[in-house]
């Protein structure tokens, strides 16, 4: 193999890496936002636009 196919097959590793990571922390962090919201919910927090719907 050559140089540049070297370089080249590195360049698509590392950016296959760099976007597993990306989307794997945005899963994460998903999750996590949904915990909280579902905290907030079932601690009697509502939304300001549930108000509008309400009416």
């Amino acid at each position: 193999m050559s140089a540049h196919a070297l370089y080249v097959a590195a360049a698509y590793a590392i950016t296959a890496v760099a976007l597993a990571g990306l989307i794997g922390w945005t899963l994460i962090d998903q999750r996590a936002r949904k915990r909280e919201l579902a905290e907030l919910e079932a601690a009697g927090v509502r939304r300001r636009s549930d108000k509008a719907a309400k009416s």
